[in-house]
């Protein structure tokens, strides 16, 4: 690679433009959903690919993922086997999950609240008309927001990932990389996965909200 790698924005590096995909080395694409009400079972899938495309400006840029649904696993074999079947994700007839974004936001970083009182407490006592509240102010951060559409089981709907991005570097291979995580919960049932158990002491066998966790590093293309 040559040229500029970085660049600066809103006081923040980050990456040139250009076209990235997901390092198949450094991802992770899980989720989280409740078992019996009680207790977190986590899995992931470990077949996907992304193109996240960085325009000149960012806000402007765009990401599309594919994750085989195939590869989903959780740690048990007889659980990733129903998942995989009719009950759940029916990767038979629908191999894939598809994402596509349609919008990105930043998100302000605000005055932290415990110092903003801290502040606020430091004054000292006197009329109520004397007491000035400190000024709550907007600062740069690495939080976006990444409104998309998530395709499960031929059923589109939108979810938006609330995005950390993690910076933007050259690696010690002379590769152009940044980080990022995101998440969001969805609601299974809107995808039609629908299967559970009613517990005879109330609520059900598999949670029906479902939290998406995403960790991973994006390569520049030449």
């Amino acid at each position: 690679m040559t040229g500029s790698t970085t660049r600066s924005w809103h006081g923040m590096t980050i990456p040139a433009p250009g076209t990235y995909l997901l390092d198949p080395a450094h991802k992770r694409i899980g989720f989280l959903a409740r078992h019996m009400m009680v207790s977190p079972v986590r899995g992931e899938f470990a077949d996907a690919t992304a193109q996240i495309l960085v325009d000149p400006d960012p806000v402007n840029s765009s990401v599309t993922a594919t994750i085989q649904a195939a590869s989903i696993g959780t740690g048990n074999a007889d659980r990733d086997a129903h998942l995989s079947s009719a009950d759940f994700l029916d990767v038979e007839r629908y191999p894939t999950l598809e994402y596509r974004s349609t919008g990105i936001r930043q998100q302000p970083d605000r005055d932290d609240s415990i110092f903003f009182w801290a502040r606020l407490r430091s004054q000292r006592p006197g009329r109520r008309s004397e007491v000035v509240v400190p000024e709550q102010v907007d600062r740069t951060s690495g939080r976006f927001v990444l409104t998309g559409e998530l395709t499960v089981k031929g059923t589109t709907r939108p979810v938006d990932l609330q995005v950390e991005f993690g910076g933007a570097r050259r690696d010690p291979y002379g590769q152009d990389i940044f980080g990022f995580s995101a998440t969001a919960e969805i609601e299974r049932e809107a995808y039609g996965l629908l299967w559970n158990v009613a517990l005879e002491s109330g609520g059900v066998l598999v949670g029906k909200t479902v939290r998406i966790e995403i960790a991973g590093e994006a390569i520049r293309q030449p």
